[in-house]
């Protein structure tokens, strides 16, 4: 019973505002915890003075209740942020194959979606009316420029132009230099012209089949090179300031469990969501040998320094009433001091402390059982609160008290 009534004092007295006293105990009360103490003293915090509470714990006592005790240290604090996103193709590795001629697709040589590509490989051929008829322009200008004197300078200087000219047109309609020096070594009209791929890589979308009509500007071909990738996800905005471009990050995915893989942050969105109170960050990921599939969900992890020779202390330490920040600090006579504390930046298991506390001072670091008994004490009464004081036999006194007055 009496380390209940420790218990409890130990809490209400933590509980205290600095401008409040505790209610007063009845004497039996008072009695029953001969080891409790309480006295004010005071601390400058920020400019003002604020009440603390002092109770002594006997070695029993702190083994009764569990108390750990540590030690208030500095050093540098740091932190994971653990956050989830997708993996998506980079855009700037994308490239779309989008004819600039009207015609008709003739053949296929790539037809279907996921196919693996290299660069100048063959995707279609086209047959368009208005190729046949630039590629007739291209052979007169070369028999032309081949046919007059250079001797006669202004109609060679004009050959030479319109050549150049016929030239620059196929050029336009993404014909290649190889396709047009072919062109002219044979000296014969290609019905058809080819397409090949820009890239090397996957595609990823193909909208076109043998015989359809095409137009000038239709995406025929999306086309991905894989080997690096983007991972998307969000970052909480109070985390923002240690999530910058350049800052490195390991990654997870359900594909591959155990193996963390490597990347760095690329882009920053300008912008946090109002609804989410996040900000999208974009990391870039070598991807060679093509594990990593858009559409992956990963699991991202920033390993970051919040703090440089700082003083830190476990968050368990710390009771936040929500009004005031409290630590129980150990004195050289087993006293427990209640000192109010201003909190800097926290981690899952640390915080620090910007003002309130010393290097090398004793606190209690398992604070957290206070609260877990409040919640439990909360039912039964709290000993010295009025109308709830008890007897010797554990009955309310107020109950014996208006018992004696009916009798």
């Amino acid at each position: 019973m009496s380390q209940r009534i420790l218990l409890a004092s130990i809490i209400f007295l933590a509980a205290c505002g600095p401008d409040k006293q505790p209610p007063p105990m009845d004497e039996m009360a008072m009695d029953a915890v001969p080891e409790a103490a309480s006295m004010d003293t005071s601390i400058a915090m920020t400019g003002k003075t604020t009440s603390s509470r002092m109770v002594h714990l006997t070695r029993a006592d702190e083994a009764a209740l569990g108390v750990v005790y540590t030690t208030v240290t500095r050093g540098d604090m740091a932190k994971t942020i653990r956050t989830v996103g997708d993996i998506a193709a980079a855009e700037p590795r994308i490239a779309k194959v989008t004819p600039k001629i009207e015609g008709f697709v003739e053949k296929l040589f790539v037809d279907f979606t996921g196919k693996t590509v290299k660069k100048g490989q063959p995707l279609l051929t086209i047959y368009s009316p208005a190729l046949v008829a630039a590629e007739e322009e291209l052979l007169t200008a070369r028999r032309l420029a081949g046919a007059v004197d250079p001797s006669a300078r202004e109609a060679w200087e004009n050959a030479q132009s319109m050549l150049a000219a016929a030239r620059r047109r196929l050029s336009y309609w993404d014909i290649t230099p190889e396709q047009i020096a072919r062109i002219e070594l044979e000296g014969e009209v290609r019905k058809t012209l080819t397409l090949v791929s820009p890239v090397t890589g996957i595609v990823l979308e193909k909208t076109v089949d043998e015989g359809q009509r095409i137009v000038p500007g239709a995406l025929l071909y999306r086309i991905a090179d894989l080997r690096e990738v983007w991972v998307e996800g969000e970052v909480f905005e109070q985390d923002l300031k240690f999530v910058r471009v350049g800052s490195q990050a390991h990654i997870e995915v359900a594909a591959y469990p155990g193996e963390h893989i490597m990347g760095r942050v690329s882009f920053v969105y300008p912008t946090v969501d109002r609804l989410s109170r996040t900000n999208r960050v974009r990391i870039t990921v070598p991807n060679r040998d093509l594990r990593l599939k858009p559409g992956m969900f990963a699991t991202i992890y920033f390993d970051v320094t919040m703090g440089k020779d700082v003083l830190t202390v476990p968050a368990d330490a710390v009771i936040i009433t929500g009004e005031r920040n409290l630590v129980f600090v150990k004195g050289t006579t087993r006293m427990l001091t209640s000192r109010q504390v201003v909190l800097g930046a926290r981690s899952e298991r640390w915080v620090e402390i910007l003002s309130g506390l010393k290097e090398g001072e004793t606190i209690v670091a398992s604070a957290n059982f206070l609260i877990d008994a409040e919640s439990r004490l909360a039912g039964g009464g709290m000993p010295g609160m009025p109308g709830m004081q008890h007897m010797g036999d554990g009955e309310p006194k107020a109950a014996v008290e208006e018992r004696g007055k009916q009798q």
